[in-house]
């Protein structure tokens, strides 16, 4: 069935793309542990205090004496920081950046000792394997969850709560950060929030600034959940969940991220022609009952409230958090790499060739390809292999 394929696909995209992959013959990682890091009134970039944070963290490789082989790995919008192994011999759902990290892989481990965090306010906070601060954490000082009372928090945060992570480990230079869709804004402000403490850069799928189109566009995944009666102005936590609003948003967030090829592709035996919908107005069409279902299964583990405050995160980021984007990126000294999705929808490939341009512009070293293939902005994660060669070469 259709439906029972893009579950599946749902779930385990990343090992798609390692079947797409030419690394057959590559070691397999050893088996990867989740751990947490804490610290105490962490102070936002909004001026705000949150007293306690905890995020989780992986990492793969090992960090070799001098610690001046990390590399930084930070995930996109419903993300965590499993990118790569598994957690256990039969963990059927390998990291999602599988098909490039790896012994022998672009991100090779048995050179680099490679890291990946949890983001604040991460989109599934419900998530055993998940370790976050957001909405749905317990308030030390009410003994409740914070709900709208946690502060608004950025790209900057996220950025700013790995560098703890690096610092706990005495890591002062990172040989490199990458990231894919959200993550790379991450990457990207690690190069000019930190400029002496990044060699290199790679962003792929991403942006530099969210431009009025692209604010007004993530407001889509936002209102949904808003306009259910049950978000009662995020209080909803001894009570019933907006779940209808997460399902919603959750739905809109995978239709955005594909492109009309592989939708018609997956759902070919969804028409205009079909039935139900003629006969009776309550009827959905095949391809909605089916997002429907798959949406619900993603929500699971997700919270409304933290997906709101992602969204907020990416609405108000500008890379460098100056007056203007090439201010941002003035202190950039970094080596980078953009590596938009040609097909790519939701994050479209002017977004990144702009701060490459800016980049350039400014005398800076930075390089520009596209990832083609049928799946839009995803080509990032099923398609990141066609550019492996690109990153491993970059990397060195």
């Amino acid at each position: 069935m259709v439906s029972a394929k893009l579950q599946k696909w749902l779930i385990v995209a990343a090992v798609v793309a390692v079947s797409q992959l030419g690394f057959a013959n590559a070691a397999e990682l050893p088996l990867v542990e989740k751990q947490v890091f804490s610290t105490e009134n962490f102070q936002t970039y909004g001026g705000e205090t949150i007293p306690e944070v905890k995020v989780g963290w992986e990492a793969y490789g090992e960090l070799n004496a001098e610690k001046d082989n990390a590399i930084l790995i930070t995930h996109f919008f419903s993300g965590n920081s499993h990118a790569a192994g598994k957690y256990s011999h039969d963990d059927a759902q390998a990291g999602y950046w599988d098909a490039i990290i790896g012994p022998g892989k672009a991100i090779d481990t048995n050179k680099f000792y490679v890291i990946s965090v949890d983001t604040l306010v991460n989109q599934e906070p419900f998530n055993p394997s998940v370790t976050t601060t957001g909405p749905a954490s317990i308030n030390p000082e009410t003994g409740k969850e914070y709900g709208l009372d946690f502060p608004v928090v950025t790209i900057r945060d996220f950025v700013n709560v790995q560098r703890l992570v690096i610092d706990s480990l005495g890591i002062e230079k990172l040989h490199a950060v990458v990231g894919a869709s959200m993550g790379s804004l991450q990457a990207l402000d690690w190069a000019a929030a930190y400029p002496n403490r990044v060699e290199r850069m790679i962003s792929v799928i991403g942006m530099a600034e969210a431009d009025p189109w692209t604010i007004a566009n993530l407001q889509h995944w936002a209102n949904p959940i808003i306009n259910d009666p049950n978000w009662n102005d995020g209080d909803y936590y001894d009570s019933e969940a907006p779940k209808a609003g997460v399902v919603q948003a959750l739905r809109m967030i995978t239709l955005g991220s594909l492109h009309p090829q592989i939708v018609n592709q997956m759902y070919a035996a969804s028409s205009a022609r079909e039935e139900a919908p003629l006969n009776d107005i309550r009827a959905n069409f095949a391809i909605v009952d089916q997002l429907q279902a798959a949406a619900n299964l993603r929500a699971t583990y997700a919270d409304a409230n933290h997906i709101l405050y992602l969204v907020r995160a990416n609405q108000l980021f500008m890379a460098g958090f100056e007056d203007s984007l090439a201010e941002g990126l003035a202190n950039i000294t970094a080596k980078s790499l953009f590596l938009p999705a040609t097909n790519d929808l939701l994050l479209q490939p002017y977004m990144a060739k702009r701060a490459h341009d800016l980049l350039t512009e400014q005398g800076k070293e930075s390089s520009y390809a596209e990832i083609d293939g049928p799946w839009g902005h995803l080509d990032g994660v099923v398609s990141i292999s066609q550019q492996a060669d690109r990153i491993r070469e970059f990397l060195k």
